[in-house]
């Protein structure tokens, strides 16, 4: 037995092996597919930028060309490459808008034309890696000079009005009251855009919307804070949705700090296609455990649909698999992430108990990962005050256990979008729980065969149950019977499912192949 819970290494060995038995398949499944937003994301990585009078970006025109001429099954790049030296050409953005305009044609080289088009391809998509890798070590670098937070967990908070000119000095402002990793959150409803809009955006739905001028802009100016302050302020946007591969790219590019990166959140809560998904998701994974992205899992909102009891053990089957699949992408356990949240109806009878034990669960299974713990908002009724106090509870919980990443909970939840005084006295909450009891996990010990021990157990065991039935079944039937935050979603189904296609024999994509021999 170890830890502080006594867990039983066999049975923590016995659940890693069922989530990799589990996710191997789904593996195996992304290894021979590809999808549209993958090749645009190849095509970014090569240079492809801008959008076209009507706000449709070049890159998304270039692959509908590419895919109405030879099918997405061999990849876009080698078509795209080949075309370019037909054409003599040299820009790949002027290839898309003669694409766009009719005036190319694409096709599938063989001998010298191929091997040509495939060298040229890779080394323009390398162009883009190794900007990619820039940006990593000039984050290295600036963390090396301000430093980071001097106490875990670092306090994580939420600005999105829309517009992003007011986005900066919210998160400027939060940045100077102790928030260490500023999110905007996106605009409702891109996850379902099939293309990543172009500019800086002034306006957006309880969001704002997610752009590579936006991400430029929030990172320089979080730049100016960290130097202010002395200390780097990290920056947090979504990879998720239809354009997982995109935003993770674009977020390379611009050292993004964090991404939401949830391998099914997608699937369950916006219905997308589940193979579109897992194809996808492998790939935003590959780009951000290059760019040095600590990911974000969304096992928390599980807990909004689901019973946060009942179905305690999903959340731990999800973080298992989310583990095995950011592993086999080549992400490190400091950048994992992984999500649960203090959902627990506070009317339920020794409901901080069982938050204990849930948080604690989550911290020994998985010891090197960040986890980021989410705040109370299902039984948030608009009572300020027993709001306040809940965060307090979700806040101590927190420090007690060990957690990397806290989201900072307001206690308009569920009323208003926080105004800005919400915010200070949010983290005026957050604060002084971890200045009086910043280190409180040093002592937290539950009792030996007490409660906290005996729910966690239980949670495990129920996790690996669970697991061995999905291995009986197949993670794809497992996902279409609701076992996942009770939403029923099958592989044959699903927004996105147009845009997948299987690999032809001659498929070829430069940036796995080097995202691959890096790992």
């Amino acid at each position: 037995m170890t830890g502080k819970l006594d867990l039983d290494p066999v049975l923590v060995a016995r659940a890693r092996e069922l989530a990799r038995r589990a996710g191997r398949p789904v593996v195996e499944l992304a290894r021979s597919h590809t999808t549209v937003s993958v090749e645009r994301a190849v095509l970014r990585l090569a240079g492809v930028t801008g959008a076209d009078p009507d706000g449709i970006p070049w890159v998304n025109r270039l692959v509908d060309a590419v895919v109405a001429d030879v099918g997405l099954g061999h990849g876009v790049a080698v078509p795209v490459f080949d075309a370019l030296t037909r054409e003599q050409i040299t820009d790949v953005t002027l290839l898309a808008q003669k694409a766009a305009a009719g005036s190319v044609r694409f096709e599938v080289p063989s001998g010298k034309a191929a091997t040509a088009a495939r060298r040229a391809a890779r080394r323009a998509v390398g162009a883009g890696v190794r900007r990619i890798d820039r940006r990593r070590a000039e984050r290295e670098r600036l963390v090396r000079r301000f430093g980071d937070p001097a106490r875990r967990p670092w306090i994580y908070l939420i600005v999105a009005t829309g517009d992003i000119y007011e986005d900066i000095p919210q998160a400027q402002a939060a940045a100077r009251a102790g928030a260490d990793v500023i999110a905007v959150i996106r605009s409702t409803g891109q996850s379902l855009l099939d293309y990543v809009p172009e500019g800086a955006t002034r306006e957006g739905f309880a969001g704002t919307y997610a752009t590579q001028e936006n991400f430029r802009l929030m990172r320089a100016a979080l730049d100016s804070s960290s130097k202010e302050l002395g200390r780097y302020v990290r920056l947090t946007n979504y990879a998720s949705g239809l354009c997982m591969p995109e935003m993770a790219t674009l977020a390379g590019l611009e050292r993004l700090d964090m991404m939401l990166n949830d391998s099914m959140y997608g699937i369950l809560f916006r219905d997308i296609n589940p193979i579109r998904t897992f194809v996808d998701q492998r790939f935003s994974r590959q780009v951000h455990a290059r760019a040095g992205i600590i990911i974000n899992t969304g096992e928390d909102n599980y807990l909004t649909t689901a019973d946060a009891v009942d179905e305690a053990h999903t959340v731990t089957v999800s973080q298992l698999l989310n583990e095995y699949f950011a592993h086999e992408a080549g992400l490190a356990d400091w950048q994992l992430g992984l999500g649960h949240a203090f959902e627990i109806n506070p009317d339920v009878p020794e409901s901080l108990r069982l938050e204990l034990a849930h948080a604690l669960l989550a911290r020994e299974l998985f010891p090197d990962a960040p986890l980021k713990w989410m705040p109370p908002t299902k039984h948030m009724t608009g009572d300020v005050f027993r709001g306040n106090l809940l965060d307090g509870f979700f806040n101590l919980v927190g420090t007690m256990t060990g957690q990397g990443i806290l989201l900072v909970g307001m206690m308009t939840e569920a009323v208003v979008t926080p105004w800005l005084s919400d915010r200070d006295i949010a983290l005026q909450n957050v604060r002084y729980v971890l200045g009086a009891a910043g280190g409180l996990h040093e002592d937290f010990v539950p009792a030996s065969g007490g409660f906290i021990q005996q729910r966690a157990h239980r949670v495990l065991g129920e996790a690996v149950e669970l697991l061995e039935r999905i291995g009986d079944q197949s993670l794809l039937t497992a996902i279409a019977e609701g076992t996942f935050g009770i939403m029923k979603r099958p592989a044959d189904r699903g927004k996105g499912l147009d845009g997948v296609a299987r690999h032809e024999a001659d498929y070829y994509n430069p940036a796995t192949e080097i995202l691959e021999q890096s790992a």
